[in-house]
């Protein structure tokens, strides 16, 4: 999905990307603003705008945190710790945004929703972390139904639809729950059967 998509969006971040080259704009500097501005998505969220949210998630916050690396690479500055910045500051701006959904849930009372929530904060990070951890152990793990790409589209979908219908929220917390979980079993087994082989090939010598 991801592929998809840089694929079929970057031509339209394309001339953001020469501008803010051109400019000599900070690829850090750019994955930072990205950031903030989830942080306000977030708060947006809390105090019971989750349509206002999601338009700063998807409108300002989305096109900053897309375009960071590909401005490095203009630039000729991409550096370890700028994608481990990136990486860690896009775990930290989704936990802004559920935290803020879940704040959402508790000031009206719905403890089950908040729970969901949770449990969709997890996964989320699990579903990172899986990855991660596979490649500290020399594996690939892209594989998965629900990378950040879908986690995104999920979340500005039932944000940017909460005017039409408040349901469209709880919907939101329960899918980015059960997917991520899924996904995140997903690259568990997938890590299993590719250690699991790597071990048979060891044996077989």
């Amino acid at each position: 999905m991801e592929a998809w998509a840089r694929k079929h969006l970057s031509p339209l971040l394309d001339p953001l990307v020469d501008a803010l080259a051109r400019a000599g704009v900070s690829p850090n500097a750019l994955t930072l603003a990205g950031f903030l501005l989830n942080v306000v998505a977030g708060a947006l969220i809390a105090i019971g705008q989750p349509f206002w949210g999601g338009v700063v998630m998807v409108a300002i916050g989305m096109p900053f945190d897309a375009v960071d690396g590909a401005v490095a690479r203009k630039l000729g500055k991409q550096t370890r710790f700028g994608a481990f910045f990136d990486s860690t500051l896009d775990r930290l701006a989704e936990g802004a945004l559920l935290t803020g959904l879940g704040y959402y849930f508790a000031a009206r009372g719905d403890a089950h929703a908040v729970v969901v929530t949770f449990a969709a904060l997890v996964g989320s990070f699990m579903v990172s972390y899986t990855r991660a951890r596979a490649e500290g152990l020399g594996l690939e793990c892209k594989i998965g139904l629900f990378s950040r790409f879908g986690r995104f589209l999920l979340l500005a979908a039932g944000l940017l639809l909460s005017p039409v219908s408040s349901a469209s929220l709880v919907v939101l917390a329960w899918g980015l729950a059960i997917l991520t979980a899924y996904t995140t079993l997903e690259r568990i087994v997938h890590v299993y059967r590719a250690t699991q082989a790597g071990e048979a090939r060891g044996l077989s010598k």
